[in-house]
């Protein structure tokens, strides 16, 4: 009798994370406050989990301890069954160094703002090289990857000379995506990724980042506000408040059945939304 497949291994898991930040003066009235507290998921293979919630939910603090662009205070996180960041305790050393310079290559995010997170003297190859220029490839096998790249992105490798200036808000993002790619990276956090462009754009932009999930067997973790972009790209949802996962569960489960207030909230203000574009839309026709 053949033996029953062993179960997928999450590409990532996280358990009990937590961050906290400082306020207040240098001196006094100083106190912590929980970014993010006590969080947990996991994402599997080729799988899509969105984050949502309202600004100062914790949902961008939790997409940068993830990346590690930020330490978490406490909790675990595991990439591919290995762990790469431990919960704090006594010891002098409690991080894994390797696992940890691994995880550099294989999650990259792609950030809101294109503009804020590219050198505005670079060319479009001098941005979509920059990981394999860190990582030691030569100059013609760095320009080779990132011809392929901005193609698979969409984009013309005949514009690699172009200043990033000279690209569009949309164009730009395709360079950030392709610049994140170019690692081969397992896991791709999109943080409000689509946010500020336009709907015709953002709906290009979430269709080839499908496209892209689908020909590489990429794993998203999205962070979102806007639930019909994450109704279009997500697997599963995850609400967070306060620092806390609040309510998770399948993109249809949540989203059509929510259980927990603060979900019925932000579908509300999603209809209410969808409304009155809808409104100036017909006030405009």
């Amino acid at each position: 009798m053949p033996s029953a497949p062993a179960p997928a291994v999450p590409v990532l898991r996280v358990q009990s994370l937590s961050r906290r930040y400082t306020r207040g003066g240098l001196w006094r009235n100083r106190a912590a406050v929980a970014a993010v507290n006590g969080v947990d998921f996991e994402i599997f293979p080729g799988k899509t989990l969105a984050l949502v919630g309202e600004s100062g939910s914790g949902k961008s603090t939790v997409a940068r301890c993830v990346a590690r662009v930020e330490k978490p205070d406490s909790g675990q996180i595991w990439f591919e069954g290995e762990i790469v960041a431990l919960r704090k305790s006594a010891r002098p050393s409690s991080e894994p160094r390797g696992a940890l310079l691994v995880l550099r290559n294989r999650v990259q995010m792609v950030f809101q703002d294109p503009v804020t997170s590219m050198n505005p003297r670079f060319t479009a190859a001098q941005v979509v090289e920059e990981p394999l220029r860190i990582m030691g490839l030569n100059q013609e096998r760095r320009r080779q990857a990132a011809a392929t790249m901005v193609e698979e992105v969409g984009l013309s490798s005949d514009w690699l000379d172009r200043s990033v200036l000279e690209f569009s808000g949309g164009q730009r993002q395709r360079l950030a995506i392709a610049r994140a790619l170019i690692a081969r990276p397992k896991l791709l956090v999109l943080d409000e990724a689509l946010t500020g462009l336009d709907l015709s754009t953002q709906a290009q932009i979430a269709n080839l980042l499908l496209d892209l999930q689908a020909a590489h067997s990429l794993t998203y973790l999205l962070i979102s506000h806007d639930l019909a972009l994450v109704a279009h790209m997500a697997d599963t949802v995850a609400v967070m408040a306060g620092g806390r996962i609040v309510e998770m569960g399948s993109t249809a489960e949540v989203l059509n059945a929510a259980r927990h207030e603060e979900t019925v909230r932000l579908l509300s203000c999603a209809r209410a939304t969808q409304s009155s574009l809808a409104a100036l839309s017909g006030a405009s026709a």
